[in-house]
């Protein structure tokens, strides 16, 4: 095991093929993706090594405990009871909310967003040819965004079959309280929605609060719900392509692993073996981080209310995202246009 990290460590990413560090010129500081610049858990790292020192990378079946490993998560994290064959292992989050997309909806279904909103979660409902009703959610004049529920109600119709949740919102940052969660359960309840909530930033909860998944409220939720997990932001290792989705229902389970068949991979063996030692060995590390990250956000709002006149940065009760409002800056142009807008589209 290699010794304590430093955080404050500069790696160059350039010329590594990274996404985020390749798209533009040397001079832009690239600061549009979920994809941190440290160094992964120490833990991570020394089972990648000793897997690839093994030499041989075959077929492979899921590790033996990462069910089990999964269930205590969730148990200690949640007070969540999940049993072991809830869990379905898929390449990513994405993937995962585009196969329930695919499960539950057909041509022409609704499904509810709440923009702004990651841009995936914006077009999957065209990937399966449904329609997406959009209810944005509200901004106060605190920078705080708000659930309109009197809109998603008004929204919903005989063709709504899904809504889809995003917490902690990417990119707004919120985290939204237990009353929050059970009133939106209500209306999926009421409506016979199907939820699939991603939770991949559910670990970036800040001022001591904590992350509520909707489906652990209460039997009704968790029998219409697909919440989505996934180590990859909270250890830094989306290229590994790993992720869970936690589906207690047995028939909606049914669904999506039909949905995947034929057309979506395994998680590969790296995806595995680092999956298993960030939940099995990775805790204190990401300890470390996200007192690390949750500074790194104080600072952030002390310095744009000091420094920066003209921009607004939001609570960020949540995810290690940053949501600044510019408009009182009055910059010319499109700030959305060029590469950037190229890439999401």
């Amino acid at each position: 095991m290699t010794g304590a990290q430093d955080f404050d460590q500069i790696i160059e990413r350039r010329g590594t093929d990274s996404i985020k560090w390749g798209l533009y010129e040397k001079d832009v500081l690239p600061l549009w993706i979920a994809d941190m610049d440290f160094l992964t858990a120490p833990a991570v790292r020394d089972a990648l090594r000793a897997r690839v020192e093994h030499g041989i990378f075959g077929y492979v079946a899921e590790p033996a405990e990462l069910r089990e490993i999964l269930v205590e998560r969730m148990r200690r994290l949640y007070a969540w009871d999940v049993s072991p064959e809830a869990f379905v292992f898929l390449p990513s989050v994405v993937c995962g909310f585009n196969l329930v997309h695919q499960s539950v909806t057909k041509r022409g279904d609704g499904v509810l967003l709440q923009p702004p909103v990651y841009f995936p979660i914006r077009i999957a409902p065209k990937n399966s040819r449904a329609t997406a009703q959009p209810v944005p959610l509200t901004y106060g004049a605190d920078g705080t965004y708000e659930i309109d529920f009197d809109a998603l109600e008004a929204a919903v119709t005989k063709k709504t079959k899904m809504f889809m949740l995003c917490n902690p919102h990417n990119p707004v940052g919120r985290n939204y309280s237990e009353q929050e969660l059970v009133q939106l359960g209500d209306l999926c309840v009421r409506h016979r929605l199907t939820i699939c909530s991603d939770e991949i930033h559910g670990d970036f909860v800040y001022d001591g609060a904590r992350h509520v998944p909707i489906a652990s409220l209460s039997p009704e939720l968790e029998a219409q719900t697909v919440t989505l997990i996934a180590p990859s932001k909270s250890f830094n290792i989306a290229g590994l392509h790993s992720a869970v989705a936690i589906i207690p229902s047995k028939e909606l389970r049914e669904k999506v692993i039909l949905a995947k068949r034929g057309l979506v991979p395994n998680v590969s063996v790296f995806g595995y073996v680092g999956m298993l030692a960030a939940y099995r060995d990775g805790e204190d590390w990401f300890a470390r981080l996200f007192s690390y990250v949750e500074e790194n956000r104080n600072f952030l709002r002390r310095f744009i209310a000091d420094e920066m006149p003209g921009i607004a940065c939001g609570s960020v009760e949540a995810t290690y995202l940053a949501w600044l409002d510019c408009r009182g800056a009055h910059l010319l142009g499109d700030p959305g246009a060029g590469k950037q807008r190229q890439a999401n589209h």
